[in-house]
């Protein structure tokens, strides 16, 4: 009986050791053909060009032992390979962590292919490896907001006041465009910065690349909570009352408590928002929505300080409940569809940023399999 055929997808974008791991390791189930993502999937995902172009990187796959054959795909998306492995009808579809995403479960399920999460693990004593981690621009951090998003924005905020929980995400992975990560205020600050927050008062920083993407005569203007969740590192308050910049910004860098939260958290891949959609169609803001958004993001902030991992999940989860009420196009059948899915594990669920889309984030005391867990950015330790 011959070698089974293996399936995997991907960038493979400057190819690192945690390419190499990956694909020896897929090479222990069978023969392993690779579907690569052209120039232009590369760029409607992650809102940049590979620094090596498709032919360079099929070429460079195909030099690999591990690997038995490479194609660019032919579609779009996160699923551009769909015709491809039609035609292969492989017995096992791999993917890691980071790609995997529900769609891809139910292909196989309905395909008959077996689908298989790998973790991250790295070779030997190598560092656990991301394209992202070797490009010049991989340490302006990304920020999730975990409670309260939209209390930044004069017309929701006047409603009512209250916080909006942040925290500084370290780019350990390539989290994908329009994610609601705050990507686009991040692309602001590789312009400012390059490579690096620089040293400095750190809200005054967030308010230079507030400022930044903000010019005047901007007319949608990102909220602030962008600029500080990128800038302050740690979990931060921001306590807003109708106005873009919040009156207080109350910082938390507890070691005990950032670990607490890194452990509870998981990110569960789902598709990219579309270049055309618009969660400022359809919205119903009113008084009593924002009031449960701002009671619910208080709450949330004292189950963390205090730890408690129930009550957590429980105002994580009404604060996305009170977003959805003021801006139903956040959600659509597939992002139920997967939370329907997970909710049963979890105490709480929400998408990764008030933009929908990108990434479910779920909040659970024991780990998720097939998900994501993030790195907190911690304070430099003053000397």
């Amino acid at each position: 009986m011959g070698k089974k055929k293996v399936f995997v997808s991907g960038c493979f974008d400057m190819l690192h050791s945690g390419h190499i791991a990956f694909l020896n390791e897929a090479s222990k189930h069978g023969d392993v053909y690779v579907g690569l993502g052209a120039d232009e999937t590369v760029y409607g995902l992650k809102g940049r060009y590979p620094v090596n172009n498709q032919n360079e990187r099929k070429y460079i796959l195909e030099s690999l032992k591990s690997v038995k054959e490479v194609w660019i795909n032919s579609g779009s998306g996160l699923m551009d390979f769909t015709q491809e492995i039609m035609k292969l009808n492989p017995d096992i579809f791999i993917v890691n962590e980071d790609g995997n995403t529900l769609t891809k479960e139910e292909l196989c399920k309905n395909t008959g292919i077996e689908y298989k999460v790998l973790k991250r693990i790295p070779h030997a004593n190598l560092p656990i490896r991301s394209t992202t981690t070797i490009r010049q621009e991989c340490k302006i951090p990304f920020r999730i907001d975990l409670a309260g998003g939209w209390l930044d924005q004069p017309y929701v905020g006047k409603y009512a006041p209250g916080p909006v929980l942040t925290i500084s995400i370290e780019p350990t992975i390539e989290f994908n465009e329009r994610s609601g990560m705050a990507s686009s205020t991040r692309r602001h600050a590789i312009k400012l910065w390059q490579s690096d927050i620089p040293a400095g008062d750190k809200e005054h920083l967030a308010k230079v690349l507030f400022s930044f993407e903000n010019p005047p005569g901007t007319n949608i203007v990102a909220g602030s909570q962008d600029s500080i969740g990128i800038v302050v590192p740690g979990l931060n308050r921001l306590d807003y009352n109708g106005g873009y910049w919040p009156k207080l910004i109350m910082k938390v860098n507890d070691e005990s408590i950032l670990s607490w939260i890194e452990s509870h958290l998981y990110l569960v891949t789902l598709e990219p928002r579309d270049m055309k959609y618009d969660v400022l169609d359809n919205i119903k803001i009113d008084a009593s929505s924002a009031q449960k958004l701002a009671f619910a993001a208080d709450k949330c902030w004292d189950a963390i300080l205090g730890m408690d991992i129930e009550k957590f999940g429980k105002y994580f989860r009404e604060s996305f409940e009170a977003q959805i009420a003021m801006f139903p196009n956040m959600v659509d059948d597939f992002i139920l569809k997967t939370i329907q899915k997970y909710k049963g594990n979890a105490f709480g669920w929400k998408l990764s940023g008030a933009g929908g889309g990108g990434y479910l984030i779920l909040v659970c005391d024991k780990p998720v399999e097939g998900a994501m867990q993030i790195k907190i950015r911690r304070a430099a330790i003053s000397n």
